[in-house]
């Protein structure tokens, strides 16, 4: 994942929300209702973000993608199963058959 196209996508979302948020702002009765702006500003940014930013979405998406493949084929099957047993001193249960004497 390209540090580069998080921080592109980060920005021009934030852009998205605050551009209008700040447009809202000059208006006099939207000052009043500063929350109203608010969640105005967030579905235009929202909506802006859905028909403009795809390919930046798409690239941050990706290399998350690329990133958990990477880190996934580092960890063998094997190490996951024993990983995912109980260690020999974690069991709480004792087998009766462990505990009769052998003949």
């Amino acid at each position: 994942m390209r540090t580069r196209s998080v921080l592109v996508y980060t920005v021009l979302r934030l852009l998205a929300f605050f551009v209008p948020f700040g447009i809202f702002m000059l208006i006099p009765i939207m000052r009043e209702y500063y929350w109203l702006s608010a969640i105005f500003a967030a579905l235009i940014g929202l909506s802006l973000s859905m028909i403009f930013l795809r390919r930046p979405l798409d690239e941050v998406t990706t290399g998350l993608a690329e990133r958990r493949a990477r880190s996934k084929d580092e960890r063998s099957d094997e190490e996951v199963e024993d990983g995912a047993l109980p260690g020999p001193d974690a069991g709480s249960t004792t087998d009766a058959a462990q505990d009769r004497p052998q003949s």
